[in-house]
C-alpha cells in the first residue's frame, strides 16, 4: 500500500511504502528497491516491522513515476498489489509503479487570485436571485456518489478508475458487479493489470456495503493481494 504526503515547501513527496505480514512473516530483512536507489540491496531502504506490515518512508521528487518492489532476504520479491501502476519487464514479471503526481501551480500573484475570488462572491450573490434552469439527464460525475473502492483488497487507485469508468462507483456497485465483467474491464486494461485477481472483490465489497466491517477486516486477514 502507498501513501503520500506532498510537501508545500518542496516538489518532494513523502512515499509510506507498506507491505502486509502475512507477505513476509518469517523474514529477517525486507527493503525497498527501485529506480530511486538503483536497485541496490545495499542502497535499499530498510523496513520497519510492525504488528501487521513493514513500511519504510522516503522523500521522491515530484512529476515522475518510480518502478519498484520489495525484496526478502535477498531472494524473494514481492509487489505491492494496491500500486499505482505496473510495468512489464523484459524478465517476464512485473514491476510495481508509483506516480508522484507534479505539483499544481498557478500563474496569478496573491493580489490576483484575491480579486478573482471576491469578483466570484459577487456574481454569486447576483446570480443567487435568479432562477436556477432545470437539468435532465444524469447526474455529473462530481455529483456521483462514490465510496472508496481501494479500500478493497487488491485494487488501487488505477484499477479503481477502470471501475469508475464502467460505472462503478460504490461497494454495492461492485457487490453485484458478475466477475466475467470485472475480468473483461482488467482485460481491456492491458498486460500491466493481469495480476490482479478480482474473485473476491465482490464478496469484500458487499461486507463493506452491509456495514460489516468486522468481517471485511477478518476476510482481507486471509488475502494477499486480493486473492485466497
Amino acid at each position: 500500500m502507498l501513501k503520500k504526503q506532498y510537501l508545500k515547501s518542496s516538489p518532494v513527496c513523502k512515499v509510506t511504502f507498506s507491505l502486509p505480514l502475512e507477505a513476509a512473516p518469517d523474514a529477517k530483512v525486507v527493503k525497498v528497491l527501485g529506480e530511486f536507489n538503483d536497485w541496490s540491496w545495499e542502497n535499499g531502504t530498510p523496513m520497519k516491522r510492525t504488528k501487521n506490515d513493514y513500511t519504510a518512508t522516503l522523500e521522491l521528487a515530484t512529476g515522475k513515476c518510480y518502478e519498484f518492489r520489495y525484496f526478502i532476504d535477498e531472494h524473494a520479491w514481492e509487489n505491492d498489489w494496491q500500486a499505482d501502476d505496473y510495468a512489464a519487464t523484459s524478465y517476464g514479471v512485473f514491476n510495481s509503479v508509483v506516480v508522484i503526481d507534479a505539483p499544481l501551480s498557478t500563474p496569478f500573484t496573491p493580489e490576483e487570485i484575491t480579486e478573482k475570488a471576491e469578483g466570484a462572491a459577487d456574481e454569486a450573490v447576483g446570480a443567487s436571485s435568479e432562477p436556477k434552469p432545470k437539468t435532465k439527464g444524469k447526474k455529473s460525475t462530481k455529483e456521483t456518489v462514490q465510496d472508496d473502492l481501494v479500500k478493497i483488497e487488491g485494487i488501487g487507485p488505477k484499477i479503481a478508475g477502470l471501475l469508475h469508468e464502467r460505472g462503478i462507483f460504490t461497494f454495492a456497485d461492485l457487490a453485484k458487479a458478475e466477475l466475467g465483467v470485472l475480468q473483461n474491464v482488467l482485460a481491456q486494461a492491458g498486460s500491466r493489470f493481469r495480476l490482479a485477481d478480482p474473485g473476491t472483490w465482490a464478496e469484500q465489497a458487499q461486507l463493506l456495503a452491509d456495514g460489516d466491517t468486522a468481517g471485511f477486516e477478518r476476510l482481507t486477514k486471509e488475502l494477499k493481494g486480493g486473492k485466497r
